[in-house]
């Protein structure tokens, strides 16, 4: 059940890891939805990235504060990529 839990709280804090990101990085915006989950993707993106590959995981120590710093840089990177395939109209 810890899991779950785990699971939960991972999406919660990459959603708004996503609204941060596109609040920040403006025009680069995907919709709701899509912002909840580049923000997500985002999230693990930058967890697999910098903590698990290059081994800098000194904000992982700062509990949902850190993972939500993660996230949010994690969510900018996704977006700003997102955003150089994205279709312009």
């Amino acid at each position: 059940m810890d899991w779950l839990w785990g699971l939960i709280g991972n999406i919660i804090i990459g959603a708004l890891a996503g609204w941060i990101a596109s609040s920040l990085m403006t025009g680069r915006a995907f919709g709701l939805v899509g912002n909840i989950i580049l923000g997500i993707v985002g999230a693990i993106v930058a967890q697999l990235l910098f903590v698990n590959l290059l081994n800098i995981g000194w904000f992982s120590t700062w509990g949902w504060v850190g993972s939500l710093i993660w996230g949010v840089i994690g969510a900018i990177i996704v977006l700003a990529i997102a955003s150089l395939f994205r279709r312009t109209a």
